[in-house]
């Protein structure tokens, strides 16, 4: 028997121990229309992003036909202390890629020669030439964890030998890489670095000459899919294959590691658990939001990454901040250092010329980060959490008492405030007493396709059962109707019967509390602050 496949989150995955989403289709197009056509590329995408594994998917691919130089910049860091341990050490690297893809032996110990003490990257640069030009085949050189010593002006004068020699290959006065691969987070053809004590940004690079790199990375629905069906093949849980591709992506937006990460919690925690004990049970709808809730509350390397980036980058956490509480419409400017970063750390996206959350799981923690900063201060939570329990009765949560209770705490509280004061701090202060009444069984999310500043739904899921609540500013009657069919279409959508709604409401003659509203064969909760 051979070795058992696994759900893998770290290091490179290998399509023989790892269940994997098929990429060939991607890897297709890097060859054709990157490599084959010679272009200098960077693969720069967000931690965890399948970077090294695609790499290594393209050296099984191209040392069919090319002399594949693959190397690492990941523990180079004593390659750049002057140009000549640079030159050393990548003729040290290159000669064991060499000799392991059986290049002859006459070129192998000209590439080992002594390189110039006195010229060290011109003497490298000529030894390049030789390779390329003798080689029996062309030579593809390849470079991951590349933005290690981005910042380094050594990195950049061997940037600008590799530039060189492409322009001169171009124009038929030298031998060189067929092509280049840099792999990182940053994108080393427009850098924002600081190179000298003073402080000077340097903004230049010479990688101008790289090819703009297109390719999504991120998994596919149906590419999740054929790796759950080979996964299905080995344990037979009778699982739908279909349904549990289709919550993966939606709480993933194909991010590699969450994928892989939801799917290894599945299938290693939450299978085998008290709740789920084999696997049929793990993989269904219930399984997975409880993956879900532990991949919220677990530490792992990619959540310690936002943090770290949200407390280096304040603008970015405010804008974050107000993304997500004020609902705030936040259009995209490439000249924006918190937006350049939050999409180059993979924490937002662009969409349709706006600023949103890159994913479903992204935007939870993000939730439970700002909020666990105020619970303890808080006076809604600290109302919800004395009370908590009348809100659960068995495996249901009684959301038409939350609504109630969360009226009369917040009347209680902040009845007195300003308008501007409820209109941008009302969905923090539920979600603020929502958290403690389903922390740790249920999860909730916002539904990007109403959140703004007039209507934001949540969707809270308590042990599998589903509750739309939808939050709104009260603008008037007409509005409030408007707003009652809306609600009743998302319910439709939904397959639900009943739906609730939080309107905060500046009329002075409101009459607060809460009332049933039947819409057909649906009922609405709504609630009036």
């Amino acid at each position: 028997m051979g070795v058992q496949k696994k759900f893998n989150t770290t290091g490179i995955c290998i399509p023989s121990m790892h269940y994997m989403a098929d990429t060939t289709d991607m890897i297709g197009w890097i060859v054709e229309d990157y490599i084959e056509q010679g272009e200098y590329f960077t693969i720069n995408r967000a931690r965890q992003y399948g970077k090294t594994t695609t790499l290594e998917l393209l050296y099984q691919v191209l040392k069919e036909k090319y002399i594949v130089i693959d190397i690492s910049f990941e523990a180079a860091d004593e390659y750049f202390r002057s140009l000549e341990t640079l030159a050393k050490g990548l003729i040290m690297d290159i000669s064991e890629r060499l000799r392991s893809q059986g290049v002859q032996e006459d070129l192998c110990e000209a590439w080992e020669s002594p390189v110039s003490e006195e010229f060290p990257l011109r003497d490298f640069g000529k030894k390049i030439t030789a390779l390329c030009r003798e080689s029996d085949r062309e030579v593809v050189l390849t470079i991951d964890e590349v933005d290690k010593n981005a910042d380094n002006q050594i990195f950049l004068s061997f940037l600008g030998l590799l530039r060189e020699k492409y322009l001169k290959q171009k124009s038929g006065r030298d031998y060189t890489f067929k092509s280049v691969i840099l792999a990182g987070v940053y994108d080393v053809k427009n850098l924002k670095l600081r190179l000298h004590r003073e402080e000077e940004s340097k903004y230049n690079s010479p990688w101008n000459i790289a090819a703009d790199f297109h390719v999504d990375m991120s998994l596919t629905e149906a590419g999740i899919r054929g790796m759950l069906l080979d996964y299905e093949k080995d344990y037979h849980t009778g699982m739908d294959t279909g349904y549990i591709a289709r919550q993966l992506y939606d709480y993933t937006s194909g991010y590699p590691f969450l994928v892989s990460r939801l799917c290894k919690i599945l299938d290693e925690q939450v299978a085998g658990s008290d709740e789920f004990p084999d696997k049929s049970s793990a993989w269904t709808g219930d399984g997975f939001q409880a993956a879900v809730r532990q991949m919220l509350y677990e530490p792992n390397t990619l959540f310690d990454d936002i943090r770290k980036r949200l407390d280096e980058y304040p603008e970015l956490s405010e804008m974050l901040y107000a993304l997500l509480f004020v609902g705030k419409s936040i259009a995209y400017s490439p000249d924006s250092l918190a937006m350049d970063i939050g999409i180059r750390f993979g924490i937002i996206k662009c969409a349709d010329e706006q600023i949103v959350v890159a994913n479903r799981i992204f935007e939870m923690r993000l939730y439970n980060f700002y909020l666990a900063e105020e619970m303890l201060e808080s006076r809604t939570a600290s109302a919800a959490m004395k009370i908590k329990n009348q809100f659960i009765h068995g495996k249901c949560l009684d959301m038409e008492l939350v609504l109630g209770k969360f009226v009369e705490h917040f009347t209680d509280i902040y009845g007195d405030n300003t308008e501007r004061f409820v209109e941008e701090n009302g969905r923090r202060l539920f979600l603020l007493y929502l958290k403690p009444i389903i922390n740790g069984t249920g999860n909730y999310y916002i539904e990007a396709r109403t959140r703004s500043m007039g209507r934001t739904d949540v969707i809270v899921d308590y042990l599998g059962t589903q509750y739309i609540v939808e939050m709104k500013i009260y603008h008037g009657n007409e509005y409030n109707l408007r707003g009652e069919e809306q609600l009743k279409g998302y319910l439709d959508d939904y397959h639900m019967q009943t739906g609730y709604m939080l309107s905060f409401n500046f009329n002075k003659k409101k009459q607060v509390g809460v009332r049933k509203v039947i819409l057909g064969d649906k009922t609405l909760i709504e609630a009036i602050v």
